[in-house]
């Protein structure tokens, strides 16, 4: 008996043992369910990568991407330009289409929409005056003046509105003159002519070259292509006076009339592409780093081609502008050479005085080199008083200007007069030409940053990408179907 009541309280602190653990283990299932069921989510909802979802499958299909950039072409013939049967046909339109033949994985075709049509009464009457200055000057006032669009007048294949040994024209606004002929294939002839003169004022190989400089294999374009400024929001354009030997030169140059007269009316020609700012600044005892040679033959001195680029950096550390700027900058320097070195004068790669005496350097400026005349040393006591002409300076500043921005001579067609630039130093057509290869460079350059994004978020899949980074692609594509 005692035996038995002693298993009695063993028996029941063992079922409360057993109990106990029962209870144990149950509370850790229910703290592991808990933790499976609640905190696992919680956790991974928590501490998850936060990936708004990309379009990769349209982002993949730029690399594909097929431009076709229209240029609308108005062609308005004179009465006794065609002959009885051909203008009954008028108006109609004619759509010519090429592809520009460049190594890009972006196909681009230019399409020159040629609308025919007869003149107006106003306009023949503009066709008939003496002059194609004065006809250009009055069908100004009634045309309309489309960014990108062109004009083209065809006048009778025997008016005096153009010099006889001269076949077409080229304006300054958007506007051209040419010949008609009689003759069946007459709008065949015509059209190919209108063709060679608008790839002259708009979309040629070359602008678009130029605008895909850094896209396209060395091997293709030369370094000449590769010239143009990038694409930007502003420009700050410095103007410096170098003079070196201020004990022999008292140098002064009217920069803020200057800038008033001839550099501001070509910016404001030029605010589509950006905003500009102009400072301007003397730097004195500040040299070149190269030492010249002394030519005997012409008791003068000179500057190599292939020292030229060695001329730039020790006079860029003296500039100081680029350091604090948000934009490129462009430096014009106007260097008075030292006495001892004076006259200075540059070189060509074959030996030949450049005729300006000046050079430029891609993407960074222009530097000229202004000499002291002679006589000035033996007319007075040193310093010698120097007064710089401002405009013979500009008009070498504002060319090296317009080369920064890849604005150079058209190809012309055969027999085609050219008025050249307006007083601003700019074609309208020019400005036109400029905001296409622009166009065409933002656009190749947003593709090919968003293929290398989407690249390479494809391949780590830890970096965030917010909702306002996923819209922007969607962004870009809108953009893109507006342009083009």
């Amino acid at each position: 008996m005692a035996a038995a009541g002693a298993a009695g309280p063993a028996a029941a602190g063992a079922a409360a043992s057993d109990l106990e653990v029962v209870r144990g283990k149950r509370a850790a299932l229910f703290f592991a369910a808990v933790v499976i069921v609640l905190g696992l989510p919680l956790w991974w909802k928590t501490t998850e990568t936060y990936r708004a979802t990309l379009p990769y499958s349209e982002i993949r299909m730029l690399n594909s991407l097929r431009l076709r950039l229209r240029v609308p072409v108005t062609v308005v013939f004179t009465r006794d330009s065609l002959a009885l049967d051909d203008s009954m046909k008028l108006p109609f339109t004619v759509v010519y289409e090429r592809e520009i033949p460049l190594k890009y994985k972006m196909k681009i075709k230019c399409r020159f929409q040629k609308d025919y049509r007869m003149a107006l009464d106003h306009e023949e009457e503009a066709l008939s005056l003496g002059s194609v200055q004065e006809a250009e000057t009055m069908l100004a006032k009634s045309q309309e003046q489309v960014v990108g669009s062109l004009n083209v007048y065809v006048i009778s294949e025997r008016a005096s509105l153009l010099p006889q040994d001269m076949m077409s024209y080229i304006g300054p606004n958007r506007t051209a003159f040419m010949r008609g002929i009689i003759h069946r294939q007459a709008f065949n002839i015509i059209g190919r002519r209108i063709v060679q003169i608008a790839q002259a004022m708009s979309l040629n190989e070359d602008v678009l070259a130029a605008a895909l400089a850094d896209h396209l294999p060395e091997d293709k374009w030369s370094s000449d292509k590769r010239r143009p400024l990038k694409s930007s929001l502003g420009y700050e354009i410095t103007f410096s006076l170098l003079n070196p030997d201020p004990k022999s030169h008292d140098v002064h140059w009217d920069i803020e009339g200057a800038v008033r007269r001839y550099v501001q009316p070509f910016l404001n020609a030029l605010s589509a592409a950006g905003n500009f700012s102009v400072d301007s600044q003397i730097l004195y005892y500040a040299a070149l780093g190269v030492n010249p040679r002394f030519d005997p033959a012409s008791s003068s001195y000179y500057l190599a081609a292939h020292n030229l680029p060695h001329v730039i950096n020790p006079v860029e550390s003296r500039l100081g502008s680029s350091a604090t700027s948000l934009y490129p900058v462009l430096n014009f320097l106007l260097y008075v050479p030292e006495l001892a070195h004076s006259p200075l004068y540059i070189q060509d790669k074959d030996g030949a005085p450049v005729a300006t005496n000046a050079f430029h350097s891609p993407r960074w400026g222009g530097i000229m080199v202004y000499n002291v005349d002679p006589k000035a040393y033996n007319a007075s006591e040193l310093p010698v008083r120097v007064e710089v002409d401002m405009e013979r300076v500009m008009e070498v500043f504002l060319a090296q200007l317009r080369l920064l921005f890849g604005i150079s001579q058209p190809k012309l067609p055969p027999k085609c007069l050219f008025s050249g630039p307006k007083s601003e130093g700019l074609m309208t057509w020019e400005v036109d030409q400029l905001l296409w290869a622009r166009s065409v460079e933002n656009l190749a350059t947003a593709t090919t940053t968003l293929t290398s994004l989407a690249q390479l978020l494809g391949k780590i899949s830890n970096i965030v990408i917010k909702d306002n980074v996923a819209s922007e692609p969607e962004s870009c594509d809108i953009l893109g179907a507006c342009l083009f």
